[in-house]
């Protein structure tokens, strides 16, 4: 299922454009509700799974939301849509989630402890995910602020 929620999501504007009848609002609006959707339910799905704390797996979607807040700040504040965060974006998450859907369905044993927690696997990479795309995020706010504070610096009104 996520590679035809992929395959979907990657078709629909371009087949709009082939077609010529694109909506680029409507379909900008549409689409990212979409996505906000699905991350949650892909996160709730893996935390409601025996193979994941439903803690990490809503720190994951936390995490990914507000990085997709970001992404929509941007665009408002500089113009631009940009996706990706460095080498990470959202064909790279689903290879992730490919990956560990296939180690899953082989069988491979994903028990781990740490003390009384019993941490699987798939709970420290969902982890370190998170803990990657939080200083991802961090990284590139204190960029943006920078790039903004120089635009408007204090004290100068707008006409």
């Amino acid at each position: 299922m996520l590679f035809v929620h992929w395959l979907g999501d990657s078709l629909d504007g371009t087949l709009a454009r082939v077609r010529q009848i694109e909506r680029p609002i409507y379909g900008y609006y549409l689409d990212h509700l979409v996505d906000a959707l699905a991350t949650a339910l892909i996160g709730l799905g893996l935390g409601l799974s025996p193979y994941m704390l439903l803690a990490v797996g809503l720190v994951i979607v936390i995490v990914y939301l507000v990085l997709s807040i970001n992404t929509y700040l941007e665009t408002y504040a500089f113009g631009v849509f940009t996706l990706g965060y460095g080498r990470l974006g959202p064909t790279e998450m689903r290879i992730v989630l490919f990956g560990v859907n296939t180690l899953l369905a082989l069988g491979v044993g994903l028990g781990f402890h740490v003390g009384d927690l019993g941490l699987t696997i798939l709970d420290l990479i969902g982890l370190g995910v998170a803990a990657v795309m939080l200083l991802s995020l961090i990284g590139r706010a204190a960029r943006n602020l920078r790039v903004l504070v120089a635009r408007e610096p204090a004290g100068q009104r707008q006409a």
